[in-house]
């Protein structure tokens, strides 16, 4: 195995293609580490629905309860906003099948829109928590605020700790002789503009599944 250093960003990898892609660092091209695709849902200060299509997330159990550390989120976006004034929100984990209305919500985020129902999807409302979540997601993580904190001194983006305190999930979902939450029916991961670092040159890039592993015997 023949490994390439990078200490800095490449010459093939250009400032202009890092910002124009949205503020990404360099690293984002070079390690293109997937990550799981969801929608996160609450209400704006006029009543209607507000949906941000998001990844960049990591989940933990700790005790009884299982937390999410969720980022980047833009400081002045209206996910921001909901989530400091209500303190709570939804995720909602979309199939494959339902991908495409769930893009749309980018364009629907005008502030006087219902941003899910106008991306053809049902808003129903949470159990525990005043937020509205997607009918048609097969996973649903109703979650508390922490706390939200700058990713980094004078960053415009901010990251923020949750916790899930209500969760619903399809029950074929269960049984991986039916659905399962794996393959071509199961999550969705942000396969993240990989690069090749030393040409530039940009491989396919958008939401993809993933496949169980084959077991192993644990032998501690």
């Amino acid at each position: 195995m023949r490994k390439i250093e990078f200490a800095a960003r490449p010459e093939a990898i250009s400032e202009k293609f890092c910002r124009d892609a949205g503020g990404f660092s360099w690293q984002d091209f070079v390690t293109a580490i997937p990550s799981p695709v969801f929608l996160v849902t609450g209400y704006k200060p006029n009543g209607r629905e507000n949906a941000c299509l998001q990844s960049w997330a990591s989940f933990v159990g700790g005790g009884t309860d299982e937390f999410i550390c969720l980022m980047p989120m833009s400081g002045g976006g209206h996910m921001a906003e909901s989530l400091r004034r209500t303190g709570v929100c939804a995720l909602n984990f979309p199939s494959v099948e339902i991908y495409p209305k769930c893009v749309k919500t980018i364009g629907n985020n005008r502030y006087e829109a219902d941003e899910i129902t106008a991306s053809g999807l049902t808003a129903e409302p949470c159990v525990r928590i005043d937020a509205p979540r997607v009918g048609e997601c097969f996973l649903n993580i109703e979650c508390a605020l922490i706390w939200e904190r700058e990713l980094y001194g004078g960053s415009a983006l901010s990251v923020a700790a949750l916790r899930a305190v209500h969760v619903s999930m399809d029950e074929e979902r269960f049984d991986h002789e039916k659905l399962g939450r794996y393959g071509d029916a199961g999550y969705l991961y942000q396969i993240h503009n990989p690069m090749n670092p030393l040409t530039g040159e940009l491989y396919a890039v958008g939401a993809g599944t993933i496949r169980a592993g084959e077991p192993f015997e644990w032998n501690p």
